[in-house]
C-alpha cells in the first residue's frame, strides 16, 4: 500500500504536466467539433445571401420558419442525451452526433423548396441537440470544479472564431459558383458538412473516455489524475480547497496481472457521512437524481438567464450577414465585414474564462460583461449612421461571447452527482435554446437596414439576463452563508434516511451543508 503522499515534492508539477496532456488531447478535438457546429448551424446566414432564398423559392417568413423548426427539434433531444452519454460512453456519443450532422449538413445542398429546407432543419437539430450538454458533462468528469470554465471558454471562444472563419469560408466557396453546375450555396453546405465528418473521425480517434483510459497518461499520471479529481469532488476538498486534500491512500491492485488502475480510497475527514457517498464513479441512475435537478432553483434562473444570452447569440449569428448587407455592403464584401466583430470577443472570452477559474467566480462575470451588450445595442437602436451600427456590433459580440462559458459553468460547478448534473446542464442548455425561437423572428428583413424592433428585443432579453444572473448570485451567497452558519445540518439527517430505507444509492453530493456554491 504506496501512500498518496509518495507524490508531495514533485505534487505542483506533476499537477501541471497532467493538465498539459489533458489539455493538448481534449480542448483541441473538442474546439474543432464547436467549430464545425457553430459553422453548420449558422451557415444558413451565409447561404441566405448568396441566394438560398431565390433557389428555394423562400417568401415571407419562411426563412424564419426553417431556422425556428431547427431549435423545437433541438430542444427534444438534449436531457435523453446526458442520460444516455454515461452509457455510450463521451468520447463515442459526441463524435457520432458530429458525424451525423455533418451529413444531414452535406444533403442540405440537394433543397430545391420550403418543405425540404424544413425537414434537412429538424433533423439537423436533432443531431445537433446533445453536443454542447454533453460537452459541458464530459468536461466536468476530467476537471475539476475551478479549472472547468478555462476549458469551456476556449473551445467556445471557437464559436466566437466561427463567425469570422465561416465568413471566410463562405466568401471562398461563394466563388465555386456554377461548378458542377451547382450554386455557390450548395458548395458551402457539401465541403462545411464533408469538413464536419471528417472531423467527426478526427475527435473519436484523440478524445478518451475519461481519466482512467487516458493512454496518454502514464500510470502515475493516472493514479494521481484519478486521486485529485475525486479528492476534489469530495465535501473536504470544496470546503478546503487544494492545499488541504483528505486522507486519501492508493491501494495496490492485489492481482499483479490485473491491468486496471489502483482503487482510490478516501477517508472523509468531515467524519459524518460514508465517504463513498461523497463520490461514486459508477453511479447508477436514479429518477430521483433527475427531479433534483429538474426542481433546482438555480437550473432555472440560470436557463433563463441563458434563454436572454440566447436570443442575442443566435440572431447575432444569424443575422450579422443580413445587417451587414443592410450596411450597404454585398456579396463578399458582406462575407468579409461579418469577420472583424468576432476577433476581439474571442479574445475576451478566454480572457475571462482564465480571470474566472482564478478567482472562482462565474455570475460576477457576467454582471460585468453584459453591459457591454447592453451599449451595443442601445448604440444601434439610436444610430444615425452605418459606421456607428457597425461599431455597435463589436460591443454586443464583446458582451455575450464571454458569458457564455461563464452560465455554462454554473450548474456543473454546484451540482454534484452524476445524473443531477447531468440534468442539470441539460435542462438549462433545453430552457435557453428555447430562445432560438424568438432569435430566429427578432430580425426580419422589413426591418432593415436599422432592425430596430430586433435590436429592441435583444437589448430586453440581454437585460433580463443580468438581473437573473444577479439573482442567481445572490441566491449562492445566502444559501453559502446558511451553510456556513450550520443551518443545513438537517440534510445529512434526511440524507441517511434516504439511504437506510433504500430509496438512494446516490451521492449526497451538493446537499452536504459543507458543500460550498460558486458565486
Amino acid at each position: 500500500m504506496s501512500s498518496i503522499n509518495s507524490y508531495t515534492g514533485d505534487r505542483a508539477q506533476l499537477t501541471k504536466r497532467i493538465l498539459w496532456k489533458l489539455d493538448c488531447h481534449i480542448l483541441p478535438p473538442l474546439a474543432l467539433l464547436w467549430l464545425c457546429n457553430f459553422i453548420d448551424r449558422s451557415n444558413i446566414g451565409n447561404a441566405r445571401i448568396a441566394g438560398l432564398e431565390r433557389d428555394a423559392h423562400l417568401h415571407g417568413n419562411q426563412f424564419n420558419t426553417a431556422l425556428a423548426v431547427f431549435y423545437a427539434s433541438y430542444l427534444i433531444v438534449e436531457l435523453p442525451s446526458n442520460i444516455v452519454l454515461k452509457k455510450m460512453r463521451a468520447n463515442r456519443w459526441i463524435p457520432m452526433l458530429v458525424g451525423l450532422w455533418g451529413v444531414v449538413t452535406t444533403l442540405t445542398a440537394l433543397v430545391h423548396n420550403f418543405s425540404g429546407l424544413l425537414a434537412i432543419r429538424i433533423f439537423l437539430g436533432l443531431c445537433e441537440g446533445g453536443l454542447l450538454p454533453g460537452m459541458i458533462l464530459y468536461l466536468s468528469t476530467v476537471y475539476k470544479r475551478h479549472e472547468l470554465q478555462l476549458r469551456v471558454g476556449i473551445f467556445y471562444a471557437s464559436a466566437s472564431l466561427s463567425g469570422a472563419f465561416g465568413g471566410l469560408l463562405a466568401t471562398a466557396i461563394t466563388k465555386m459558383d456554377g461548378i458542377a453546375g451547382l450554386a455557390g450555396w450548395r458548395w458551402i453546405y457539401i465541403l462545411e458538412g464533408i469538413a464536419t465528418v471528417l472531423s467527426s473521425f478526427i475527435a473519436a480517434y484523440f478524445l478518451p473516455a475519461d481519466i482512467s483510459s487516458a493512454t496518454f497518461l502514464t500510470e502515475e499520471e493516472r493514479s494521481f489524475a484519478l486521486w485529485r479529481f475525486r479528492s476534489a469532488d469530495t465535501v473536504a476538498a470544496s470546503v478546503a480547497g487544494p492545499e488541504a486534500p483528505p486522507s486519501l491512500t492508493v491501494i495496490d491492485s492485489k492481482d499483479e496481472k490485473d491491468t486496471h488502475l489502483p482503487q482510490v480510497a478516501v477517508t472523509n475527514p468531515l467524519n459524518s457521512v460514508d465517504a463513498d457517498v461523497l463520490y461514486q464513479e459508477d453511479e447508477e441512475f436514479e429518477w430521483r437524481e433527475v427531479m433534483r435537478g429538474i426542481f433546482d432553483i438555480q437550473t432555472w434562473l440560470t436557463g433563463m438567464a441563458y434563454f436572454g444570452l440566447i436570443v442575442s447569440l443566435y440572431s447575432y449569428s444569424l443575422f450579422l450577414p443580413t445587417i451587414v448587407s443592410g450596411l450597404g455592403y454585398s456579396g463578399g464584401a458582406a462575407q468579409l465585414h461579418t469577420v472583424p466583430p468576432y476577433v476581439p470577443a474571442a479574445v475576451l472570452t478566454v480572457v475571462v474564462a482564465f480571470l474566472s477559474d482564478r478567482l472562482q467566480w462565474r455570475g460576477p462575470f457576467i454582471l460585468i460583461c453584459l453591459p457591454f451588450a447592453i451599449i451595443g445595442y442601445i448604440l444601434a437602436i439610436t444610430a444615425e449612421t452605418n459606421t456607428v451600427r457597425y461599431i455597435a456590433v463589436f460591443f454586443m459580440a464583446a458582451g455575450v461571447y464571454p458569458s457564455g462559458p461563464c452560465i455554462l459553468s454554473i450548474l456543473p460547478n454546484n451540482s454534484s452527482g452524476h445524473y443531477k448534473k447531468a440534468t442539470t446542464t441539460a435542462l438549462q442548455l433545453a430552457v435557453a435554446n428555447s430562445g432560438g425561437f424568438v432569435a430566429t423572428f427578432a430580425y426580419t428583413a422589413d426591418q432593415a437596414p436599422k432592425y430596430v424592433r430586433g435590436h429592441t428585443i435583444a437589448l430586453a432579453f440581454v437585460s433580463l439576463a443580468w438581473v437573473l444572473v444577479a439573482a442567481n448570485v445572490g441566491y449562492c451567497m445566502w444559501e453559502n452563508k446558511a451553510r456556513r452558519e450550520g443551518r443545513r445540518a438537517g440534510n445529512l439527517d434526511r440524507y441517511r434516511e434516504l439511504r437506510v430505507n433504500g430509496k438512494t444509492r446516490a451521492p449526497i453530493g451538493d446537499r452536504h451543508p459543507d458543500f460550498r456554491f460558486t458565486l
